[in-house]
């Protein structure tokens, strides 16, 4: 029960079978070990306190992890009795829990988590309690989307383990990579994962889940290559088709990995989604007595590896690594004024540039004697890594306080450096932190400072250094490669004579430390060395450039400092050179080499006057080339870049030539995230950056705000309204339904809908069915958005969109999350909704949906979908392999309920009438032009696919308007010079359904039958609650009197003779276009005819008064679907209906068909005309055997042959005896 009372749905909550299906559970884990399973995990995906809580059981964690464990363990140990050469062994499933500390679920603030890295910590320290009582022989921390999540893990396995006193269990660590990007979901590599947990000294690491085997090959390739440890593998059974199931069978699947193993890839390999016992069993029959994986030679010297979003691997080629300052406090005045001023943002941008100046590793430092340290650290930390320039490189946690860094390890999902700890504080608190930073996993810098103070000297600092290097080895077994020391960069040239050496001491020091001490870095604050030429930038980066020229050949390798601000040794002045080495080698020929130098600063500092910059110099960097385009230009590269410095000068550029704010957000904004979406669809761009992107957006939005609110309190006002009420572009419900605990790609979501000026209602996770309708009630909503990353969430994606139908719910709906597909959309869901159901593909794609569901051109948006989605559907089914089938019978009691008391009324006229020679003007005030241009494949995209839009067109507008205005002229010509003649034959009969077939009568007497049209019904299951036939929408014999229509006509006569004319002539264009003209025509006295039905030959819709683009849209009342065509695939059907018309006779053969019942003219059209209110168009699709035997048999033939000749292949389900 949650806090209101209300009881929480545990549906999903797989968990919990333990306690509820325990024997089950324990048989399906004998079943995997019978199979060949070595080690098998606990049923505890989700058992920690976190992800229960979403179902408010969390407190049942430990019994249900330990209970957990013991059924596997019962199942390994009933196994292992039998086969005791094979012993077998359960690993305590640890899953990655429903929230992340990577990304921030809040439109509003980018720092702001829903969980934080000590309540994550507990949470996994309560399952491994219950995981290591219940006797698991390994833990396996699996599906890692989020590396700092895997890390808080690690850090609980070691927390649990010290606590107790108890043998540390071997770990499995397994990270999920979501698509061919490579990356996790939080945006690193496989590579910067694997630098990232390479701490925990795990059993093995590997990949498990969201690929297949032959998709996730590469990527595991790259792994093994940089673990020098165990690998292992276990991949879903392919990626998940449209249903949310997975299509390789064991054979296909143990293929696929059989392929790793002749590689010899290959020490630990198994299956996750979708593998059963018999994909195991597989697996194992085909990888026996392939070549295990040999583990890599070890290095003699290893070499450092750290990481962000990518590695950063620090090879002895790799060459020197700028630390970029300007994020410390102490190195930056501005970046200190834009902290104190909490101005986050502006922050954020000097981070920028040191990224875009080629910083290797970003330093971060936040002591200050007014601010906050820790709350400053943990704040930038988690502004730092949602944006992805910054997060994909390492991070130098740097603070003289270790509660600050410790706060910012607990932000960061990469390899970091804690800059710095020491000997100061003694031995004991020396190793303490050392050991804190070995458990979060960071490399560290060591100061040359001990309980007496800073090594000044070559003596003191190799001292120190070897004390320090010593204890870490010995006591802890730090890993050397991650040992950075400092040997203190002193101040020099002072004036002080004890100064002067403190240059070359720090040199000398670095190699000697280097040969003694195998394996370490070292860094140095350049700053320190000119600190006394405060002022004279030139000459303190000569200096700086002529230090490192000399100290890392000795193997300084990394440095703090402002990256991009140094000159190259080889372009400063040779005087300036000569005068920088003196002072920092500390030798000359004279020894004067201090007081020169003094001197030569002095001059720098008050040159000659006309003298020219000393000690380099130069013009600034051009204006950034983009900032040349257009203004459409400037905003889609900025978007796509994350650039917001210059947003508002451009959306105004746009906002002065468009005039309408709106459509700057809807034009060159929405074109913006559109491409955005494109790229991040191609693998091109990644999770955080589209966030980025979307804040971007916001900005945008936010400038032309004021604008748009000023026009809306004007109409406001107008209308009599309150100009004052809040002003969103729209409101978007949003929830992740029942059974479902995940939220991350929601809260995505959210985000970037929030920052495009859009009201966003999350309803959170677990939302019930009713509570979600009864909230978009209550809201108003303009667009409603479900969630759901496991595949029950389908299911019930689909009852919430049956509800919405049932209720009389308009609004579109949006479907998303990692199970869900366009394809499962629209063949499960779409169905199922009249208001229109999208489904949108990623985050960065959710903004111009609901624009688009929005805008003034939603109707022929959700038109296009609609369409779209049909195909799809049409599509599936049609080349379904394993089908589904209602039988005949069971079809037929599926029929829809309509409601016969609706019965349309006796029409005004019953019998055949010719309509001969109709005016042509009036038939083509019908036409609709739109399939014109389809003609000569001119297609307009959306939302100028349709006539007259398509003229707005970029690409096919204009010659569009050309071929139009040709049309139209080649019209007036048909008109004025009689080109072309319309006539048809029009009838109404009286009727009844009997079964799925209409008797069709001579008289009102019904007492005699003319004629019979035969119906096939839809009976391929797709989970319908109705399966329709065209006799379903008249009324049943002995129910009521019903009536059909039917008709046929031509705009063609005459078509035939001025072709050949034309053709005599050589023009062939002008043939072309009066064929097209001549179907137009047709079509459009077919939707003249329909309309005379309906109002007033049956009179049935008197009053209807719809437009020409209502009548398009299909929203007048009753369907005219043809013979021959998806209601009814039978064209022998329009035998019949020729005959019940006499069209033969009347239209004295002017209209005929031939012998495969096709019309001439070929500008001909012809349907059968229902008139109840619940009649719509459908599809029959495909039908089965029993279906076409029952058919045949009720035309009275002897056999199926003929039938099954008329349908074809594409209607027949079955392959043809």
């Amino acid at each position: 029960v949650d806090a209101n009372g209300v009881p929480v749905s545990l549906k999903g909550n797989n968990d919990l079978l333990c306690f509820s299906k325990p024997d089950l559970v324990k048989d399906i884990h004998k079943e995997y070990f019978m199979g060949g399973s070595d080690i098998c995990e606990t049923n505890t995906f989700n058992g920690t306190t976190i992800s229960q809580g979403e179902y408010k059981m969390q407190d049942v964690v430990y019994e249900m992890n330990k209970l957990g464990a013991e059924l596997a363990k019962k199942a390994a140990a009933e196994v292992t009795k039998e086969q005791p050469h094979k012993p077998r062994f359960v690993a305590g499933a640890v899953g990655p829990t429903s929230r992340t500390l990577s990304v921030s679920p809040s439109v509003e603030d980018p720092s702001f988590r829903n969980v934080t890295w000590d309540e994550l910590v507990e949470a996994y320290v309560d399952q491994i309690r219950g995981l290591h009582d219940g006797g698991v022989d390994l833990l396996m921390i699996e599906t890692i989307f989020d590396t700092q999540n895997a890390k808080a893990a690690i850090y609980a396995v070691d927390e649990y383990f010290e606590r107790t006193g108890k043998e540390r269990l071997p770990v499995m660590i397994s990270a999920t990579i979501v698509d061919n990007s490579g990356r996790t979901l939080s945006g690193q590599t496989i590579e910067a994962f694997f630098v990232s947990v390479k701490h925990a000294r795990a059993f093995t690491i590997g990949i498990n889940c969201a690929l297949g085997a032959a998709q996730m090959k590469k990527f595991y390739k790259t792994l093994s290559d940089i673990n020098l440890g165990w690998c292992h593998v276990y991949p879903n059974a392919g990626l998940p088709n449209a249903m949310g199931g997975y299509d390789e069978d064991p054979d296909k699947f143990a293929t696929n990995l059989l392929d790793y193993a002749q590689d010899g890839l290959l020490n630990f390999v198994g299956g996750c989604c979708g593998t059963f016992p018999s994909h195991i069993k597989a697996v194992a029959d085909k990888v026996n007595g392939c070549p295990v994986r040999k583990l890599p030679e070890l290095p003699k010297y290893p070499c450092m590896q750290l990481s962000g979003l990518e590695p950063c691997i620090l090879t002895p080629d790799s060459g020197f690594q700028w630390v970029g300052e300007r994020c410390n406090l102490m190195g930056s005045a501005k970046f200190k004024k834009l902290v104190d001023a909490y101005k986050w943002d502006e922050a954020m941008e000097v981070c920028l540039a040191q990224c875009d100046k080629k910083a290797d590793i970003l330093d971060f430092n936040f002591d200050s004697d007014l601010i906050d340290g820790k709350t400053a650290m943990g704040k930038f930390m988690r502004l730092c890594v949602t944006e992805p320039n910054v997060a994909r490189l390492p991070f130098m946690i740097d603070s003289s306080k270790w509660p600050v860094i410790e706060e910012g390890l607990k932000c960061v999902q990469g390899k970091c450096i804690v800059n710095s700890i020491s000997l100061k504080p003694g031995e004991a608190e020396f190793l303490a932190h050392a050991k804190q930073c070995m458990r979060f996993g960071a490399a560290v810098v060591i100061m040359a400072f001990d309980e007496q103070g800073q090594a000044a000297t070559f003596e003191d600092k190799v001292r120190i250094c070897q004390r320090s290097y010593k204890l870490l080895r010995e006591k802890l077994n730090f890993p050397p490669e991650d040992i950075i020391f400092d040997c203190n960069v002193l101040t020099i040239a002072t004036g002080l004579p004890e100064h002067n050496s403190y240059g070359i001491d720090f040199i000398n020091a670095v190699a000697e430390i280097k040969r003694t001490c195998p394996c370490v870095s070292f860094s140095g604050g350049l700053s320190n060395l000119s600190f006394s030429f405060r002022g004279l930038t030139a000459l303190r980066d000569a200096m700086h450039t002529v230090f490192l020229q000399h100290a890392v050949p000795k193997g300084l390798n990394m440095s703090i400092v402002n990256p991009g601000g140094l000159p190259r040794y080889q372009d400063i002045d040779a005087k300036t050179r000569k005068l920088c080495e003196e002072v920092i080698l500390n030798k000359s020929d004279d020894g004067k080499h201090v007081e020169r130098f003094l001197e030569f600063a002095e001059q720098v500092k008050n040159p000659p006057k006309n003298a020219g910059p000393a000690a380099g110099g130069g013009e600034g960097p051009a204006k950034d080339a983009w900032r040349n385009g257009t203004y459409v230009e400037r905003l889609h590269h900025a978007l796509v870049n994350g650039i917001d410095k210059f947003i508002d000068e451009d959306v105004e550029a746009a906002r002065q030539d468009l005039q309408v704010p709106l459509h700057v957000i809807e034009g060159p904004l929405m074109q913006g995230m559109g491409i955005i979406g494109d790229l991040f669809g191609a693998g091109k761009m990644f999770l955080p950056q589209v966030i980025k992107s979307a804040r971007v957006m916001k900005k945008a939005v936010g400038y032309l705000t004021p604008f748009m609110e000023e026009e809306k309190r004007q109409a406001a006002l107008a209308a009599g309204e309150d100009p004052d009420a809040p002003k969103y572009n729209g409101v978007v419900l949003m929830a992740t339904v029942k059974g479902d605990v995940h939220d991350i790609g929601k809260n995505i979501v959210g985000v970037v809908l929030g920052c495009n000026n859009y009201k966003v209602i999350d309803m959170g996770v677990m939302v019930p069915c009713d509570k979600i309708l009864e909230r978009a009630i209550q809201e108003k909503v303009d667009v409603i958005g479900l969630s759901g990353l496991i595949t029950p969430s389908l299911d019930e994606m689909v009852h919430v969109a049956e509800q919405m139908q049932a209720r009389g719910f308009k609004m579109p709906l949006m479907i998303g999350g990692a199970t869900t597909s366009k394809r499962h959309t629209a063949v499960k869901l779409a169905p199922k909704y009249d208001g229109g159901v999208i489904h949108v593909l990623d985050a960065s794609r959710s903004c111009t949906v609901v624009s688009s569901c929005l805008s003034s051109e939603k109707k022929s948006y959700l038109e296009d979908i609609t369409d779209e989605y049909t195909e799809i559907r049409d599509e599936y089914y049609a080349t379904l392999i394993d089908k589904q089938w209602k039988t005949l019978e069971q079809a037929q009691k599926m029929g829809p309920k309509i409601d016969w008391a609706q019965t349309p009324p006796k029409p005004k006229f019953v019998g055949n009438l010719m309509i001969k020679e109709h005016p042509i003007a009036e038939i083509a005030e019908y036409i609709d032009w739109t399939p014109f241009f389809q003609v000569y494949q001119l297609r307009g995209k959306y939302p100028n696919r349709d006539y007259p839009a398509i003229f707005k067109d970029d690409r096919v507008g204009k010659e569009a308007k050309k071929l139009f205005e040709e049309a139209k002229e080649m019209l007036d010509w048909i008109i004025k010079e009689n080109i072309l003649q319309a006539s048809g034959v029009v009838g109404i009969h009286p009727c009844n359904s009997v079964g799925d077939d209409i008797e069709v009568y001579t008289s009102d007497k019904r007492d005699e039958v003319a004629c019979k049209f035969y119906g096939l019904r839809q009976q391929l299951d797709m989970g319908e609650e109705t399966y329709v036939c065209q006799s379903d929408f008249i009324a049943p014999k002995g129910v009521a009197e019903d009536y059909i229509a039917a008709f046929a006509c031509t705009g063609g006569l005459g078509c035939a003779e001025q072709r050949k004319k034309f053709e005599e002539t050589g023009d062939i264009d002008k043939a072309i276009l009066l064929e097209a003209l001549a179907d137009r025509l047709a079509e459009a006295f077919a939707e003249l005819i329909h309309l005379k039905i309906r109002k007033t030959l049956w009179a049935y819709a008197p009053d209807e008064n719809l437009s020409l683009q209502d009548l398009l849209k299909v929203r007048y009342q009753g369907i005219r679907p043809a013979p021959g065509y998806p209601s009814q695939p039978d064209h022998r059907e329009k035998k019949t209906m020729w005959d019940l018309l006499d069209i033969d006779k009347l239209s004295e053969g002017s209209l005929t068909l031939t012998e495969s019942f096709m019309m001439l003219p070929g500008a001909s059209v012809s349907a059968l005309v229902f008139a109840h209110p619940q009649a719509k168009y459908f599809s029959v699709g495909q039908v089965n055997v029993d279906q076409v035997e029952a058919y045949s048999k009720r035309r009275g033939e002897a056999g199926v042959e003929s039938t099954e000749r008329w349908l074809g292949s594409t209607v027949l389900g079955y392959e043809k005896r």
